[in-house]
C-alpha cells in the first residue's frame, strides 16, 4: 500500500542553531509519492546537505565584513564618527607613505570648524587664527606638505547678466584666462558671483570673499585677489613668493607716492596677495571698517577726501582706504606690506596694449636663436620652459619701457560688464584693447595645443607649423 509522508526535521543531525540565532527556514518541498516508508537516515542526510550548503554560503559572505570601509562613500548618517584609520600625527610625514591618507580625508577630531560660534562673515572677528590653522594642518598632513607655497586665486563678477551686449562674453574670456594660468601653475581658483554681504557692494565686495576664502581654505598660505577685468599676459611667469616671505600683503604701488604725495593712485587694490594669517584677519577688519556696511561710511568718505588730496569722489573706497592706512598707520601695518613696483604685478592697460606687437617680435626672435625654447612640449612641463627663458630676458626690462611680457594687464577704467568707461578714452579702445590682450595671452596657451590666433583681433585660429618660429 502506498504511503504518503512528509519529511520533518525534529531531530537535526547538526546543531545549525550555532550559526544563526533564528530557526532555518527551507523552501516548501513537493510532497513525494514514495511507495515505501522512508528511512530516517535519508532525512538526516538531506538535513546535513542543506546545512552544509548554508554554511558554505555564509563563509562566502564573511570577507565582506572585513573589507576596509571607504571613508569617502561609507558614512554612518546617525553618527559623525567614521570607522576609518587616523592619519599620522606628524605633519612632516611623507605624502607617498603607504599608510598616509588620501587628500579628501577629514579625520573626526574636533577642529575650529566644529565651533558653533564660527562665522564666515567679515563682520565677525576671528581670533587665534594662526593656532587654529596650524592645528588643522597638523591633522591633515597630506595638505600640510607644501602649504607655504600654496596659492588660492580669487575673482568675482556681479550676480546678474551684463547690460553690455558683449559683457558676459568678455568676462567669460577673462575668467578662462585665469583658469588657464592656474592650471599651468597648479594653483586653485574660486570665482564668485554672489554678493556675500548685501551692503558691501562695488569695490568693497571683494573683502567678504577674501575673508570667507581664508576660512574655507586653511591649506592655502596665500589668497590672491585678481579683479575680473584683469588678465595674465605672461602665462609663464610665476609669483616670486620667496621675495615676500617676510610680508603679509603685496600690492602694486610706489612708496614715495604714498608718503610724499599722498596719492590715491600710489597703488592699485584690484590685484593683491594676502597671507592667510591672523595679521591679515586683523588688517581686513580695520580696512573693512571704512566700508558701506558701517554707520561711519559717510564720515570715512570725508576723512579720506580731506587726507588724500587727489581723491576724485566723496565716497569711501577700498583703494583710498588702503593708502590711508599705509600713510596714517605705517608703524602698525607698513612693515608687513610689500609695494611691488619692479614688474607688472598689475599693469595699466593703456600703456601696455600698444607694446604687444613689439614684444611678440622680440620673443619670436629669441626663439629662433634658442632651440630649447621652441621645442614642443606638454603643457604640464611649461614651468620648466619658462625657467629656460629667464636667461634670455635679463636685459628685457620688467616694466614700462621694457619688452618683457607684462605679467598682469588690468583694464582699469574700462568696465566690460556695464559698458561704461573713463572719458579719457573711447569705448572702442577698451574693447579692442581687451581683445588684443586676451588673444596675446591665449596664444601662449593655444601653442601647447598646436594652434594660434590668426591675428590680434581675430578669434579664428590656425595650426602651427612644426618648425614655428621658422
Amino acid at each position: 500500500m502506498a504511503v504518503d509522508f512528509k519529511i520533518t526535521f525534529n531531530a537535526p543531525c547538526l546543531p545549525l542553531t550555532s550559526l544563526t540565532s533564528t530557526p532555518l527556514l527551507l523552501p516548501s518541498m513537493a510532497k513525494p509519492t514514495l511507495r515505501h516508508k522512508a528511512s530516517p537516515c535519508l532525512a538526516h542526510a538531506l538535513r546535513f546537505l542543506a546545512g552544509s550548503f548554508l554554511v558554505f554560503l555564509l563563509l562566502l559572505t564573511l570577507p565582506s565584513f572585513f573589507t576596509p570601509i571607504n571613508p569617502a562613500t561609507n558614512l554612518d548618517s546617525s553618527n559623525t564618527k567614521f570607522d576609518r584609520i587616523d592619519p599620522p600625527s606628524d605633519a612632516s610625514s611623507s605624502v607617498n607613505s603607504q599608510s598616509h591618507p588620501s587628500l579628501p580625508y577629514d579625520p573626526p577630531d574636533i577642529t575650529f570648524y566644529d565651533d558653533p560660534k564660527l562665522s564666515y562673515s567679515i563682520e565677525k572677528r576671528i581670533e587665534q587664527w594662526d593656532e587654529k590653522r596650524h592645528h588643522w594642518l597638523k591633522q591633515h598632513p597630506s595638505l600640510a606638505t607644501g602649504a607655504g607655497e600654496r596659492v588660492l586665486l580669487l575673482s568675482a563678477s556681479q550676480p546678474a547678466p551684463c547690460p553690455n551686449p558683449i559683457g558676459d562674453h568678455l568676462l567669460l574670456r577673462f575668467f578662462k584666462n585665469k583658469v588657464d594660468y592656474c592650471r599651468i601653475h597648479g594653483y586653485d581658483i574660486f570665482y564668485n558671483n554672489a554678493l556675500l554681504h548685501p551692503e558691501m557692494f562695488s569695490y568693497w565686495a571683494k573683502l567678504p570673499v577674501v575673508r570667507a576664502a581664508m576660512i574655507a581654505h586653511p591649506e592655502a598660505e596665500w589668497i590672491w585677489w585678481v579683479d575680473s577685468d584683469a588678465l595674465f599676459t605672461d602665462m609663464e611667469f610665476k609669483l616670486p613668493l620667496d621675495r615676500y616671505k617676510n610680508h603679509n600683503f603685496v600690492a602694486h604701488g610706489w612708496a614715495h607716492l604714498i608718503y610724499d604725495r599722498k596719492s590715491w593712485t600710489a597703488l592699485n587694490a584690484g590685484v593683491f596677495l594676502i597671507r592667510n594669517c591672523q595679521w591679515s584677519m586683523d588688517f581686513m577688519d580695520v580696512w573693512a571698517s571704512m566700508g558701506p556696511q558701517t554707520p561711519n561710511y559717510e564720515k570715512w568718505g570725508q576723512v579720506l577726501k580731506s587726507t588724500i588730496p587727489d581723491k576724485q569722489f566723496p565716497e569711501s573706497d577700498d583703494q583710498t582706504g588702503l593708502v590711508y592706512l599705509l600713510y596714517k598707520e605705517k608703524e602698525k601695518w607698513g612693515d608687513k606690506i610689500y609695494l611691488e613696483g619692479e614688474y607688472y604685478f598689475e599693469g595699466y592697460w593703456a600703456e601696455i596694449v600698444g607694446t604687444f606687437d613689439n614684444i611678440t617680435e622680440r620673443y619670436t626672435e629669441m626663439e629662433r636663436e634658442a632651440g630649447e625654447l621652441r621645442r614642443r612640449h606638454a603643457e604640464k612641463v611649461s614651468e620648466q620652459y619658462g625657467a629656460f627663458r629667464e636667461k634670455y630676458l635679463r636685459d628685457a626690462g620688467s616694466g614700462k619701457g621694457g619688452w618683457r611680457r607684462p605679467f598682469i594687464t588690468h583694464f582699469t577704467g574700462c568696465q566690460p560688464c556695464s559698458g561704461d568707461h573713463n572719458q579719457m578714452y573711447s569705448g572702442s579702445s577698451c574693447w579692442d584693447g581687451m581683445l588684443k590682450a586676451l588673444n596675446f595671452a591665449d596664444n601662449q596657451v593655444l601653442r601647447k595645443y598646436g594652434f594660434r590666433h590668426l591675428d590680434a583681433l581675430n578669434l579664428s585660429v590656425s595650426e602651427l607649423p612644426y618648425d614655428y618660429p621658422a
